[in-house]
């Protein structure tokens, strides 16, 4: 527990918070700017009443008690700001655990686009199941399945309608049960999405909560009466955040799609419904959850109008009322205490905007919330987003990632992935040039099996796929593209904006994989063939990570980080990894000089003195 702040706080007090610490990163962090800057003494010592009163010409009124609101509502402190006898009645060691999840390499499924089994251009159920030996082949784990339940499609199944049905487009119950039935066969475990923050409005809940005003599902949703818009909150699909029904005289509450109305966890009635859901399809055999979106699940009571600098900061209104709730540690200790934690089951949150300290609070295995978070801060260079043009420059990850590494700490444990169903191929990110872009891959490859925390794979990643070039919006499918082409529309030509679409849709990662027969259909500027490389890398990679526990439990060092380098290693009493990169895509001089006697292990053969564009290297050796 920690004193709360006052605008008579500091910086340095407000950084000192999880909170505070985490959204003056994220700001400075769009602004290109070190955090050394509120750790120092000029501004480090200023009162917060002075800071925000220089700056009341950018900021609306009331920021500061919003913020000061905000913070103060996280009243615990991570593990490691906690006293010595706090720590030990918490429990809370430096002793790391060791658990399947931390050993795993997950392998994500999008079954819209994975594997195609009868030919009608939906990858289906029946077609991951045709696919179980490759993905035993490539050495993984545990895979990880995007919705496959029954939904109306609004938002390629992250609007659902039953979630205790599967999707007639993927195949029937039978067919899931044979499907988690031959993984489990293989050794593999299955983990599926967990879209809990919202349904679709075909779910049965909404169409009850519509139609009768007496209803107890009327509550199970965020719907108001009134003539004017409940407050000014907008939707992360564009627009506002409101449907209006005129016909019940109500708006309904949707983050995301029109089709996709938020639920109300404040009623224990829906947690109490999503729990007994849970543990049905835990019973089954399923082996855990990727939370969709899981921080949203706690909005601030009254749903308040959100503020507009913020919004304008943000790029969204009002997520400062709900992206870090004040019941969001309650609502995930119930899920864990009543489903997760009796099944033994694992959890992954998706956790926009929260940053290193509070993913701390929601990840200390002493707190039991959650596993894991996926963090997406290191998707994009500071000041850009999604679509917009730039070359990301991967020493920014370099220093991203060591953050986390060296101040995480041994209660926590990180995900390390690049790509997702939400993200265009991050090597197309690093560099336009074709020559390059396939070294660029096997960089990325490399650091994440050989960095500290477990690898998500995203399908097509093993095949080496990249960006696909789209030449028109007729051949997005993608609703968050889709409703920004015509929210923007005639602000400038079209031909700009959909480039700017096209450098950011979320098609890039949903075109079926190459090995489909549709996939021989798409026009020949969306094909693409395999690397048969690239798998054997990534399964060598696996196999590695899976033989050597130094390169899963073992410490973790940075040996260089100097421009365009990063050298690190791993050890533990047994034996160390050295892994050497380098960041641009120019040659530059090798900076590991091995006085400790390793031996090269990838590449088998290397010109000493120099290194290529984004080359990697590790080195072995065992301790004696």
């Amino acid at each position: 527990m920690r004193n709360e702040l006052t605008p008579e706080s500091t910086v340095r007090d407000l950084y000192a918070t999880p909170v505070g610490h985490d959204i003056l990163a994220k700001i400075l962090l769009q602004l290109n700017i070190s955090e050394d800057l509120v750790t120092g003494p000029l501004i480090g010592r200023m009162k917060l009443k002075w800071l925000f009163g220089l700056a009341k010409k950018q900021i609306a009124p009331g920021f500061l008690e919003k913020l000061l609101h905000l913070v103060n509502s996280e009243p615990d402190v991570p593990a490691d700001q906690m006293t010595p006898m706090e720590r030990e009645l918490a429990g809370i060691t430096d002793e790391v655990t060791h658990a399947w999840w931390k050993e795993a390499a997950f392998y994500q499924v999008y079954p819209r686009s994975f594997a195609d089994s009868n030919g009608d251009g939906i990858g289906d159920l029946r077609g991951i199941i045709g696919r179980l030996d490759y993905l035993k082949n490539l050495g993984v784990n545990a895979v990880w399945l995007s919705p496959i339940y029954d939904s109306p499609n609004d938002d390629n199944g992250y609007d659902i309608r039953d979630y205790r049905k599967i999707m007639t487009e993927f195949g029937t119950m039978e067919d899931f049960d044979e499907l988690l039935a031959g993984l489990h066969a293989r050794g593999m475990k299955l983990i599926m999405d967990l879209v809990v923050n919202h349904t679709s409005d075909e779910h049965a809940w909404f169409q009850e909560a519509l139609r009768d005003p007496q209803s107890k599902y009327r509550d199970y949703y965020f719907l108001r009466e009134g003539e004017e818009i409940p407050n000014n909150w907008t939707s992360f699909f564009s627009g506002n955040a409101w449907n209006h029904y005129e016909e019940q005289g109500l708006w309904g509450l949707h983050l995301f799609s029109k089709k996709q109305m938020d639920l109300n966890w404040d009623n224990p009635e829906v947690r109490a419904d999503v729990i007994e859901m849970i543990n049905w399809w835990l019973d089954k055999g399923v082996d855990g959850f990727r939370m969709d979106v899981i921080n949203y699940i706690s909005k601030e009571e009254g749903l308040p109008q959100g503020d507009e600098s913020i919004g304008a900061m943000m790029g969204f209104t009002g997520i400062e009322h709900y992206f870090y709730g004040p019941h969001l540690h309650e609502y995930l200790r119930q899920v864990q205490a009543e489903a997760f934690a009796p099944h033994e089951a694992f959890s992954v949150g998706e956790t926009p905007g929260v940053g290193r300290e509070m993913a701390k609070l929601l990840t200390g295995e002493a707190r039991k919330e959650l596993n894991m978070i996926f963090s997406f801060d290191h998707l994009e260079m500071p000041g850009h987003v999604r679509g917009d043009e730039y070359t990301y420059d991967l020493n920014f990850y370099r220093d991203y990632i060591c953050d986390w590494m060296e101040n995480y700490g041994p209660q926590c444990w990180m995900s390390l992935f690049y790509n997702n169903h939400d993200n265009p191929r991050m090597a197309c990110k690093v560099t336009k040039d074709p020559k390059l872009v396939k070294k660029v891959q096997r960089l990325l490859a490399v650091m994440q099996f050989t960095l500290k925390g477990t690898p998500f794979v995203y399908q097509g990643d093993e095949m080496g796929l990249v960006n696909y070039d789209f030449r028109s919006m007729e051949e997005l499918s993608d609703v968050e593209a889709v409703n920004y082409f015509a929210e923007h529309r005639g602000e400038k030509p079209d031909e700009e904006l959909f480039a700017q679409i096209k450098r950011g849709t979320r098609d890039h990662s949903r075109v079926l994989l190459p090995w489909n027969e549709a996939a021989g259909q798409l026009p020949e500027h969306l094909r693409q063939e395999p690397d048969n490389e690239m798998f054997d890398l990534y399964r060598r990679l696996i196999r590695m990570r899976k033989n050597h526990p130094a390169l899963i439990y073992g410490d973790f060092e940075v040996l260089d980080r100097s421009k365009d380098s990063f050298v690190y290693r791993r050890a533990d009493e047994r034996e160390t990894f050295v892994i050497e990169c380098n960041l641009s895509g120019r040659p530059k001089c090798e900076v590991w000089k091995n006085p400790e006697g390793l031996h090269l292990v990838w590449p088998k053969r290397v010109p000493r003195g120099k290194m290529g564009p984004y080359e990697v290297r590790i080195w072995h050796g065992k301790k004696e």
